[in-house]
């Protein structure tokens, strides 16, 4: 039977796009964005821009993680994430890496927009993104298949992500912004350490060396662990270092939702991690708006 029969064209392409993992893209630019307000700053322009490059970031750096790793071998028929459109036959490798480029076009368009109010710094780390999104999975040395997936996500989902959304809002960079982007980074990269720990047999099997095949399940599990406590640590300590941060505690209202996690991920293997896979984007997202409302507030 042929697989493109159960799916419209753009059914598949959503798919391929994977938009679970859409709120990665979108979290940073909203605690950058009211990092900035708060102090003053805002337009709706860059930040619309901002977000719409990072969100086409996203989509390009998934579909060339559906092409890379579908050429070396990591995504087979025993994947248990959610369907690679390149591996099941749903669109031809030079569908989706036509698909990649036009999305990295696309938020190479939009940084245009975000050039002409931050300058040269944005067009560094727009263009360091970009580049960071296809040496991921591919290239000679590919990120992901040597341990530092965690690193990539966390510098450019978490640091640079929050820090250029600040930065073509207000013009100057602030030291404090970047405490706001360890916090979004740390929740981006314990969305990736699910995924490899999920992933880790079939990783693996394909020589994809992510920390958590080379430390194992529960080195993994601690991983995500200690990823979760430093966010909510940042923003406990923040709250503490004076009386206009206090609403910076708003985000433990997602504590309880961040704890269920924490067990889904100690006890469950396999596709369960599908679960906490999804739901730790969605504590992300929720943890990076309630933030953004307490520096609102305070």
């Amino acid at each position: 039977m042929n697989p493109q029969a159960e799916f419209t064209q753009a059914q598949i392409w959503w798919l391929a796009a994977r938009p679970k993992t859409l709120p990665a893209a979108a979290a940073p630019v909203l605690a950058g964005t009211a990092s900035a307000a708060a102090r003053g700053h805002f337009d709706p322009i860059p930040f619309l821009a901002a977000l719409l490059g990072a969100l086409f970031i996203q989509i390009g750096t998934n579909l060339a993680n559906d092409l890379f790793d579908f050429a070396k071998g990591a995504d087979t028929a025993e994947r248990l994430g959610p369907l690679r459109v390149t591996q099941a036959g749903l669109l031809t490798t030079r569908q989706v890496r036509r698909g990649m480029w036009t999305a990295f076009g696309g938020a190479a368009l939009f940084g245009v927009v975000l050039i002409y109010y931050g300058g040269w710094p944005i067009a560094a780390i727009g263009l360091l993104s970009i580049l960071a999104g296809i040496a991921y999975t591919g290239g000679p040395y590919p990120l992901g298949y040597h341990g530092l997936g965690e690193v990539f996500v966390f510098l450019f989902f978490g640091l640079a992500a929050v820090g250029g959304s600040y930065y073509v809002q207000v013009g100057v960079f602030d030291s404090s912004v970047l405490w706001t982007g360890a916090a979004i980074g740390s929740l981006a990269a314990a969305i990736l350490v699910v995924n490899n720990l999920r992933d880790l047999a079939t990783d693996a099997k394909a020589g994809k060396r992510t920390l958590a095949v080379r430390f194992g399940e529960r080195a993994a599990r601690i991983e995500y662990l200690i990823l979760l406590i430093s966010a909510y640590s940042i923003a406990i300590v923040r709250a503490g270092s004076g009386g206009q941060h206090l609403w910076l505690l708003l985000v433990l209202v997602t504590l309880p939702r961040a704890i269920r996690l924490i067990g889904l991920v100690f006890r469950a293997t396999g596709k369960p991690l599908n679960a906490a896979l999804a739901g730790t984007g969605r504590l992300e997202l929720e943890f990076s708006i309630l933030f953004g409302i307490g520096l609102l507030i305070g």
